[in-house]
Formats: C-alpha cells, sequence, structure tokens
C-alpha cells in the first residue's frame, strides 16, 4: 500500500511527530510503500518531496509587523502554498491512502482540497481538541474550560483565551471560518485516542458519525519492564502551569521524609517550581532537564511510581503508556484521557486535580511498599503487551485503511466517479488561476 503522511511538523518536537514517524516506521518494515508532506524547517531531515513543502513560518513569538501579521493570518485560513506543493505530491506518489496528523496554522485544511478532487481517502488522527476548541488544550488562561465546545469557537474571542484580543481573534476566526465551510469533509475517518476526545468532538458536532476510537502504541520490545521494586517517584513532561507539577511539589510535604521526587522535562515554569521546591521540600526534589527517551525510561524505571498529576484535560499522554512499559505503576488525576488509562488498585491510582492532600494519600503507599508497588508494574506491562503493542496498533491501522478504502470504493460505483455522494461542500472557495492549472493536469 502506498501511504502518505502529512503533518505541519516532520521534526520530533513532540508527542505527535514522534507517533507519526514511529507509525510510519512500522508501515514501512511491514513493507508498505510511506512517504512524508510537511513544512520546510531546519530542522528536518531530508525528505523525498520537500521541493513541494511550503516554506517555514512560525507563530510562535508572532511577528510584530502588520505585514507579517497578515501572511500569518492568511496561511492560518487558507495555504494555497501548501495546497500547490500538495497537489504535486499526490500527482507524483500517487498514494492510495493519506494519514493526516497535525495540520492547522501552518499547512491549513487547503491541503484537503486536492485529495477530494481526486478521490483519494484520508484519515485523521486527531492529537488534540483543536477541531472543537481555537487554543487546542481546552484551558481558558490555565483552567479547563468547554466554552467553545458547547458555545462555538467564537468564545474564544470572548474569553480572550489566547493571552491576547489580537490572537484569540485570530484563532476563533479559524475554526470558525474552517467549519462555515465544511474544510475538514474530505476526512473520511477521524482517529481518536480517547473516548474522552470522541466526545468533546461529537459535543462539538465534529462529524460525529466518522468518529473512531484508536489507542496509540509504545514500543515494548524496545522499551523494556523492570523487574525490581524501585524508590521514590518520577514525574515527565513539561513544566508548565496545567501539568499540575505544583501540585505535586506541595504534595511532596505530607510524604515521608526518605521518599524522593525526580522531574524531568523543561518549560516555562521551570524556575518557579525549583524555588517552590527548595522552599517546601528542600533537597528532596531533583530536576533533570530535558532528556532523551532512554535516560527517561532508566529514570522511570529506577523509581515506585510515576505521577501524572495533570489539572487538564490529557488526551492520551505517552508518559502513561511509557511507564506501564517500563513496568511502573502510575497516579494520575481523574482528567480527560487519564481515567481510560489507568485502573484504580490494579495499575495505578486515579485522584482528584488540584488537590495536593490527596494526590501524596494516593502516592504514599507506593513509596512505602515499592514491592506492592511493582507487582501493580507487572499488571501495567501486561496490559501495555496486551493493548499498546506496535504489532496491535499497525493492525488496527491497518483495519481503518481498509474500511476506508471499501466505502471509497463503494461511493465511487454507487456516484460513477470519485466524488462524494452525501452533498458535503468540498470545494468552498473558487480555485485562482494557479489552482486550476494544478488541478488540470
Amino acid at each position: 500500500m502506498r501511504i502518505l503522511h502529512v503533518n505541519k511538523f516532520l521534526h520530533r518536537r513532540g508527542g505527535t511527530e514522534a507517533y507519526a514517524d514511529d507509525l510510519a516506521q512500522l508501515q514501512h518494515v511491514a513493507g508498505h510503500d510511506v512517504t512524508f508532506f510537511g513544512m520546510h524547517h531546519p530542522d528536518n531531515e531530508t525528505y523525498q518531496y520537500e521541493r513541494s513543502f511550503p516554506a517555514e513560518i512560525s507563530f510562535t513569538p508572532p511577528p510584530r509587523s502588520p505585514v507579517g501579521k497578515l501572511k500569518n493570518l492568511g496561511r492560518m485560513m487558507w495555504s494555497t502554498s501548501a495546497a500547490r506543493g500538495f497537489d504535486e505530491v499526490l500527482d507524483d506518489f500517487k498514494p492510495d491512502i493519506v494519514h493526516l496528523h497535525n495540520i492547522y496554522h501552518q499547512l491549513s485544511p487547503s491541503i484537503l482540497r486536492p485529495l477530494a478532487y481526486r478521490g483519494i481517502p484520508a484519515v485523521m488522527t486527531v492529537h488534540d481538541y483543536k477541531l472543537a476548541c481555537p487554543t487546542s488544550q481546552l484551558l481558558d488562561h490555565g483552567k479547563p474550560c468547554t466554552a467553545c465546545v458547547t458555545g462555538g469557537p467564537m468564545q474564544a474571542l470572548r474569553k480572550r483565551c489566547n493571552g491576547s484580543l489580537t490572537r484569540s481573534a485570530a484563532a476563533a476566526l479559524e475554526t470558525t471560518l474552517h467549519r462555515k465551510v465544511n474544510a475538514y469533509a474530505p476526512i473520511h475517518r477521524f482517529l481518536c485516542p480517547s473516548w474522552f476526545l470522541a466526545d468533546v468532538m461529537r459535543s462539538a458536532g465534529v462529524y460525529p458519525d466518522r468518529l473512531h476510537l484508536q489507542d496509540n502504541f509504545i514500543d515494548t520490545e524496545v522499551v523494556f519492564p523492570s523487574h525490581v521494586p524501585g524508590e521514590g517517584a518520577v514525574f515527565v513532561g513539561r513544566l508548565s502551569q496545567e501539568k499540575g507539577v505544583d501540585v505535586l511539589i506541595r504534595a511532596w510535604e505530607h510524604l515521608p521524609a526518605k521518599a524522593h521526587l525526580h522531574i524531568a522535562g523543561d518549560g516555562p515554569q521551570r524556575n518557579e517550581l525549583e524555588r517552590l521546591a527548595e522552599q517546601l521540600v528542600p533537597g528532596r526534589v531533583t530536576f533533570h532537564g530535558n532528556l532523551d527517551s532512554t535516560k527517561t525510561h532508566d529514570l522511570m524505571r529506577s523509581a515506585a511510581v510515576v505521577v501524572v498529576p495533570s489539572v487538564w484535560h490529557e488526551n492520551q499522554p505517552l508518559a502513561v503508556l511509557e511507564a506501564f512499559a517500563c513496568a511502573r505503576p502510575v497516579v494520575a488525576t481523574r482528567m480527560g484521557g487519564l481515567p481510560e488509562l489507568v485502573d484504580p488498585g490494579v495499575d495505578g491510582e486515579l485522584v482528584a486535580p488540584r488537590d495536593s492532600a490527596t494526590l501524596a494519600d494516593a502516592i504514599r503507599p507506593f513509596v512505602l511498599d515499592p514491592a506492592r508497588a511493582a507487582a501493580m508494574g507487572q499488571a501495567a506491562r501486561t496490559k501495555v503487551e496486551r493493548r499498546f503493542a506496535p504489532a496491535v496498533h499497525a493492525a488496527a491501522i491497518e483495519e481503518h485503511y481498509q474500511a476506508v478504502l471499501a466505502d471509497q470504493h463503494g461511493h465511487a460505483a454507487d456516484a460513477g466517479d470519485t466524488q462524494p455522494a452525501d452533498g458535503d461542500n468540498w470545494f468552498p472557495w473558487p480555485a485562482d488561476d494557479e489552482d486550476r492549472a494544478a488541478n488540470a493536469r
């Protein structure tokens, strides 16, 4: 099968990029012909079709000049350069299926129009809440918020969720316009890594009949388990407000003095969190900064428990799957998709968010009884081998592909061409001369 993966970034800057890269590698090893489309970036490796990639554009920090701001806004709404480049790749590679990831802002749904013209089936892994929430995180100034899910994307402008009127207006306009023109209609299936995310999309009216649950995966052959008890606890992730690391540090005040906390990661709150730890629990918290995957997994295996104290709606965080693969139980908050991962009393515990005393009560049994923690970690490893192993994931993804291909062939036979039979408006804006020429080839 010829598979084209699409993501705006093509270097491993986060979980989305790591997932797309790892899935493509699985498919390549299985004998599929796989390639990528994305944005030019100095951190990219060499790609087969990089000559057709749109130019790099940055939204963080935003440009200062009015011209730069207008250019960014136009790129967010509808990128003709991305659509043109994607059209060239489709012409040459001729994929059987296209697997989309994060295309917002830098690519825009403009790239979906060439797919629709050709009738090429497409699936999209929904890595965040962007299709329902303009800020993509269900956060309003650091606090959980679902106003846009039920009240529409212009709530983001009213609340100024992006921190400024200009950025909030741009994000709200982007989501509103793309909904108005049904820009994501060419996607046949939306793969959601948690029921929570799927329910958010359904509540927001995002193609409810096309939503399918699909777990992520962890390489259980590379990430090996520990078979001995560990000590203390580990947090792995970005050091930012929504991750609840401050709550975890405050919880450490209530835990035995011999218990040590290790924090791996970096972010805007690091200095503040280091000061808080020194003030409340001096000498009992070590900040390791960003670690590569090997050192991260070694750190997890050295601990009795991994803690995910998030105060926002996590989707299906890689940190939990990594902890389970390392045979370590997880204490997590009841936020987003986390309760779908952790079975209390079996492979971890669940607690209410923002409650340091309750979090400490949940962590205490693990650090006081490392042998019991290790036994629960073995249950976690069993779960990850059964549900999140690469072979399991690859087979499930191929089933999605085959189902979409079968549906597309059926529609083509019924309609006598490759256009959809449900009347979706897939071509909201008139093509300019350049686009007409490209699509006439």
